[in-house]
């Protein structure tokens, strides 16, 4: 991440820089930003056919996703790429894919 000296407050990063973190096997996390009140930016990269292990719990607040390509599964119902999906804190879902996809997650209160 970085900070523009130009534009004070404004910080950048960009995917390929980000830290990879593998979450579980083919299911890849890419920290982006992370704010002063705990709220965070990632890309989750998800390969085809992988599913999260367990369930998925929006705490302590909500869950909001991007799909940015590929379909997401949430366990209930498909998102193809241009989808936004609000999920409010407390709710849960067993993220999964079968084409493979690439999400912006953003948690706006941690």
């Amino acid at each position: 991440m970085t900070t523009d000296q130009n534009m004070p407050g404004y910080e950048w990063s960009t995917v390929q820089d980000a830290p990879v973190r593998e979450l579980f096997p083919g299911i890849r996390l890419r920290p982006l930003w992370l704010g002063g009140n705990g709220a965070k930016a990632h890309v989750l990269e998800m390969d085809p056919n992988t599913c999260w292990q367990g369930i998925d719990v929006h705490e302590p607040g909500p869950e909001e996703v991007f799909v940015v390509s590929g379909v997401f599964n949430d366990g209930d119902r498909d998102y193809p790429a241009g989808s936004f999906i609000h999920a409010p804190a407390g709710s849960s879902h067993i993220p999964q894919t079968m084409t493979g996809c690439t999400l912006f997650v953003f948690y706006p209160e941690g």
